[in-house]
């Protein structure tokens, strides 16, 4: 793993429509874009969620999958007051 996606927002409202839509592109981010794994917390109001990478080229394709896109704008509109997203680099694991 080379890179972790940082992805922190405050929680508008996480429905049954987010949950579903969440579960599957995870899957599709391991399953089609080389996503190495996902890691998520929610509480207090806030979610951050942790996904890692081995190529800025992966992470990029993953950004403009169709369907990653639409839950994107779902995200702007309904389920997150506000968010952010940071792309580290990782220099050390232990």
């Amino acid at each position: 793993m080379k890179y972790v996606v940082i992805f922190k927002a405050q929680i508008n409202i996480l429905d049954d429509e987010y949950f579903q839509t969440a579960q599957q592109l995870r899957e599709k981010a391991i399953k089609y874009f080389n996503c190495q794994k996902f890691e998520a917390i929610s509480e207090q109001g806030y979610e951050i969620a942790l996904s890692y990478w081995n190529s800025l080229e992966d992470i990029k394709a993953w950004s403009t999958d169709a369907e990653h896109v639409v839950a994107q704008h779902l995200g702007k509109e309904k389920w997150y007051e506000d968010f952010s997203v940071e792309i580290c680099e990782i220099l050390r694991n232990y």
